[in-house]
């Protein structure tokens, strides 16, 4: 009787090349996984966050950048990723085998000693200049108060770049966004360096459709769009009139590796199904 591999072995013998991944299709949280690996360059110090961003890491890590570190803003350090899947930043897994074991103020002091390379952000709002909002949305009974920064305005404020992951939504994605909890580019321009903030922005937004960049004015505009979503789709479901880039692309799809790391991490696909 033959014993089928497990998705750590397949993982572990296409990644030492000895094997032809073949995978199969995928799933449009492991398209925004990948997507959302490739920003991680290697031998940056990123704020890996959780959900999504934290698979993006470990793909990273098994991938392309073999030499990244994540931090987390409970004060966690890791050079190599938690041996199990994390369902909050606290998990014990977190702590075993850490680099550092910090307080939250020894990983934020991080950000502005001009160290952290990117950050990964999630919002409920997301502009045009890339502008945050997690602080209150207007709701059907009126507005809604939502738990608001955590560390989302540090890391935007003060990190090299920042990545947004979010559904594309046109309530999600506005013209301006109701509250400024993290600032983007603000109204445009030089708006960062007047408001006092050395460096940073958003470098890309990652959305359930499609991928936004920025352009040297600090406008978002359509970098590609995934497998089997249209432009005019994309169009109808932003908040504003969406600037093109001049040749639209298709997301990447994930490559054989990227998708046999993510599997083998998250192996019940409690966050990438």
């Amino acid at each position: 009787m033959t014993t089928q591999p497990s998705p750590e072995q397949r993982a572990a013998e296409v990644l030492a090349g000895r094997k032809d991944p073949n995978p199969g299709p995928y799933t449009l949280s492991e398209l925004m996984v990948s997507a959302a690996a490739r920003e991680i360059r290697d031998g940056e110090l990123v704020f890996v966050g959780m959900r999504l961003p934290l698979i993006a890491f470990v793909v990273a890590k098994k991938t392309h950048a073999p030499h990244a570190i994540g931090l987390f803003e409970n004060g966690v350090i890791r050079s190599t990723p938690a041996p199990e899947l994390l369902y909050t930043m606290a998990d014990p897994p977190n702590l075993s085998g850490a680099t550092q074991c910090l307080d939250m103020l020894g990983v934020m002091g991080l950000l502005e000693s001009g160290r952290v390379h990117l950050g990964f952000l999630g919002a409920a709002e997301v502009d045009r200049f890339g502008n945050l909002n997690s602080t209150e949305v207007e709701g059907p009974q009126g507005r809604v108060r939502l738990p608001g920064s955590g560390g989302a305005c540090d890391i935007a404020s003060l990190a090299e770049r920042f990545v947004v992951m979010l559904e594309h939504k046109k309530e999600r994605l506005k013209e301006s966004v109701s509250f400024m909890t993290g600032p983007g580019y603000g109204d445009g321009g030089a708006w960062r360096k007047r408001a006092g903030l050395p460096r940073g922005g958003p470098s890309a937004v990652i959305t359930t459709k499609a991928i936004l960049r920025f352009n040297r004015a600090g406008e978002a505009y359509l970098d590609s769009v995934h497998p089997g979503v249209e432009v005019g789709d994309v169009m109808a479901n932003t908040g504003w009139k969406l600037r093109l880039a001049e040749n639209v692309g298709q997301t990447r799809a994930p490559s054989g590796e990227e998708l046999l790391a993510i599997r083998a991490y998250d192996k019940e696909g409690f966050w990438t199904r």
